[in-house]
C-alpha cells in the first residue's frame, strides 16, 4: 500500500486552501473529496443563496474572487470561483471517495474509503459541517404528517406556493429563507430569541475584522473588548431588506411541541401548517474520526489551533470557532490552512 506523508479528507474550500500551500511544501499528499465534482457544500445549498461579503473580501489565498455583477456573489458565482481555483493551482483531488473511518497504528494512519484504504503519516480533516445538519429534539416531531426539511434540503420556494410554512432558527439562513418563501406562501418565523440584525450598511467584512480582532487579541494575550456584531448578527442582504419592506421579518417565540399537523404555542394554541423548515445550524461533518474516540457534541474536537490535542499527527481545518476564528468562511481558511501546512511540514521533519 502507497505510503503518503499527508492525507486531507474533504475537497471544498478549507481543502483547497490546503492544497495552495502544499504545492510547493514538497510532501506526497493526497486529497480525498466524497463529492463526484469540486465546490464542497455550495453545490447543494440553496438556488439563490449568495455570500455575505463582496467578492473582493471573500477570496481563497492567493488569487481574489473576480467582481460579480451583483454585490454579494451568488451560488454560482462562488462555484465558478472555486472550480477555477482548482483548476490554477493545479490541485488534484480525488473525486467519488467517500471516507468512513481513520484510524492509527503507531506513527502510521490507515484513512478507510469505499475505494479501498490509504496510509499516511498525518492527517488534516477538512469536511466542514454540511453533512451533519443539526435539528433539535422536539417532542412530538417524529409524529408530524406535513413536510419536513432542513435549510441543507432546501432549494427553492417553488414547493410551498400557497402553503402555510413554519421557518424555525434565527440566523441567516432563517432570515433568507423566510425572505423568499414568504414571497409564495404564509410563512411563521419562530426563534429562541430576537434576531440581531446588522446595520444595512455593515455586512461580512465586519464580522470578519471583529473575529480577526479577537483572534489577535487573544493570540497576544489582551483582552478583547466585545463588538457589538458577532457572527450570529443577520446580514441585511438585498432580500433581506426586500423581505423589511413587506414586514415579514416579524418573529415569535419557539412553540413547545409538534403535534401531527402543526405546533403547540407557550399558550397552548395550536396551529396548522403544511410544512416546517429547520434552519438551526449543523454539527461538525467528522463522523470519519469516530473511531478515534475524540468526538465530542456535535462532533466536535480539542484543538490547539488545528491540531489535534488527543491524536498526534491529526489536524482540523476550517470547522470554524474551534479550528480558528472565521476558519469556515472563505476568506478566513487561508489563515488556518498556512499554518496547518507549516505544522504538518515540520511535524513530519522530525517524524523522520
Amino acid at each position: 500500500m502507497e505510503m503518503y506523508d499527508l492525507i486531507v479528507i474533504g475537497g471544498g474550500q478549507s481543502a483547497l486552501a490546503c492544497g495552495y500551500f502544499l504545492r510547493r511544501s514538497g510532501l506526497k499528499y493526497i486529497i480525498l473529496d466524497d463529492q463526484q465534482h469540486g465546490g464542497g457544500a455550495w453545490q447543494h445549498t440553496w438556488d439563490s443563496m449568495t455570500l455575505f461579503s463582496p467578492a473582493e473580501h471573500s477570496s481563497l489565498p492567493g488569487w481574489m474572487m473576480p467582481k460579480s455583477e451583483n454585490e454579494f456573489p451568488s451560488k454560482q458565482a462562488v462555484l465558478d470561483y472555486l472550480s477555477a481555483y482548482q483548476e490554477r493551482y493545479q490541485i488534484l483531488i480525488q473525486h467519488g471517495v467517500k471516507v468512513t473511518d481513520v484510524q492509527k497504528n503507531g506513527a502510521v494512519f490507515t484513512v478507510v474509503a469505499d475505494q479501498g484504504e490509504y496510509r499516511s503519516r498525518a492527517v488534516i480533516s477538512a469536511t466542514g459541517t454540511f453533512q451533519n445538519p443539526f435539528i433539535p429534539a422536539f417532542p412530538g416531531k417524529d409524529l408530524y404528517k406535513g413536510q419536513q426539511l432542513h435549510s441543507s434540503q432546501y432549494k427553492n420556494a417553488d414547493t410551498f406556493k400557497n402553503k402555510t410554512v413554519l421557518i424555525v432558527g434565527g440566523g441567516n439562513s432563517g432570515a433568507q429563507i423566510l425572505a423568499e418563501v414568504s414571497k409564495v406562501a404564509k410563512t411563521v418565523w419562530a426563534t429562541q430569541k430576537m434576531p440581531d440584525f446588522l446595520p444595512d450598511d455593515v455586512d461580512g467584512r465586519v464580522l470578519f475584522d471583529v473575529a480577526s480582532a479577537k483572534y489577535h487579541a487573544m493570540k497576544e494575550g489582551k483582552e478583547f473588548v466585545p463588538s457589538q456584531y458577532n457572527i450570529g448578527n443577520i446580514v441585511m442582504v438585498p432580500t433581506v431588506k426586500e423581505a423589511r419592506s413587506r414586514g415579514v421579518l416579524e418573529t415569535r417565540e419557539t412553540f413547545k411541541e409538534i403535534y401531527e399537523n402543526g405546533v403547540v404555542w407557550p399558550d397552548d394554541i395550536r396551529q396548522p401548517f403544511d410544512a416546517i423548515i429547520w434552519c438551526t445550524g449543523f454539527g461538525f461533518a467528522t463522523g470519519h474520526l469516530k473511531g478515534l474516540g475524540i468526538l465530542q457534541e456535535k462532533g466536535k474536537a480539542d484543538c490547539e489551533g488545528t491540531r489535534s490535542v488527543n491524536v498526534e499527527g491529526l489536524w482540523l481545518v476550517g470547522y470554524g470557532s474551534f479550528t480558528g476564528f472565521a476558519s469556515a468562511t472563505l476568506i478566513g481558511v487561508g489563515r488556518s490552512a498556512r499554518q496547518t501546512v507549516n505544522e504538518i511540514v515540520e511535524y513530519l521533519k522530525i517524524q523522520k
